[in-house]
């Protein structure tokens, strides 16, 4: 793998995290896709573009990107995990996509070739970097006069039904400002106006930041979901923290507030987040 700036970052996405991830990759999509369409939207491919993945994890919005782009056209996903990476080209070999490729590497230093995309896209993979500005002008500099990017990035914490519900179990969890805006981490570029003054630095132009809301799969019920974001990665990180006791009584407040959820056969929670677009100047 070339250069590593945002180590923090990889190792957690080549540990636990990115693990976790690549074994329930249905799972997270089903989170995550109901953003997929607006994201897609914004990024308009057309047949024959050269489309850039930015935090691709195991290839979901890849795979839209190089049906968007067609036979004639390409998807590059880029992401620091490789057990994401691993599933992500399992993936595309099942599905027959001969256009996608993926790569290991550190999207703030990683050696893209100059002006070689048509659009940069990403769901929820900005967020995560160590220096975000350097990031983005990278990011821009694979693009070529007139590429343009949409980039979805979390928003206000308040949004997500999933933090809320962590956050009711502030006296069982050392919760430790769970969520707050800041950098690196999934709430870095929450603030309103943040993401679009990394594009504007970054030289793009008709820069715009939409909010967006979408609802994303967690369970069956209650339970499952509970299990399900107790096992992730924020889930893991704070329930390592307590004793066996405290870990049943904080299973089972979760579920009980995410009982109000449950609707025909599943849980739905609440997400939202920043639609970032932007255009690199014609040349």
């Amino acid at each position: 793998m070339p250069e590593i700036a945002n180590t923090a970052q990889a190792q957690a996405w080549n540990g636990y995290e990115g693990a976790h991830w690549a074994a329930h990759q249905d799972r997270w999509d089903a989170v995550n896709a109901g953003f997929d369409q607006p994201l897609m939207d914004a990024a308009a491919i057309t047949p024959g573009e050269r489309v850039l993945d930015i935090g691709c994890g195991a290839g979901a919005t890849t795979r839209l990107a190089a049906r968007a782009a067609g036979p004639d056209g390409s998807a590059l996903g880029l992401d620091l995990s490789a057990p994401m990476l691993e599933r992500a080209r399992a993936t595309a070999a099942r599905a027959g996509l001969g256009t996608v490729r993926f790569e290991q590497g550190d999207a703030q230093v990683h050696p893209l070739p100059p002006g070689a995309f048509d659009v940069a896209v990403s769901r929820f993979g900005v967020m995560f970097f160590a220096d975000p500005t350097a990031a983005f002008a990278n990011i821009a500099g694979a693009l070529r006069p007139g590429g343009r990017v949409a980039l979805l990035c979390a928003a206000e914490p308040a949004g997500n039904a999933w933090l809320t519900a962590l956050a009711a179990l502030g006296d069982l969890l050392p919760l430790e400002g769970l969520g707050r805006p800041g950098g690196p981490g999934m709430f870095s570029l929450a603030a309103e106006g943040a993401g679009a003054a990394l594009l504007d630095a970054a030289g793009l132009r008709d820069v715009r930041a939409e909010h967006v809301t979408a609802y994303g799969t967690w369970g069956s019920d209650a339970r499952e979901a509970a299990d399900f974001l107790l096992d992730s990665g924020p889930g893991r990180h704070l329930t390592a923290r307590v004793d066996s006791a405290a870990h049943d009584r904080v299973r089972a407040r979760l579920v009980e507030e995410l009982r109000p959820y449950e609707a025909g056969g599943v849980v739905r929670l609440r997400a939202t987040g920043w639609l970032l677009t932007g255009a690199v100047a014609e040349g």
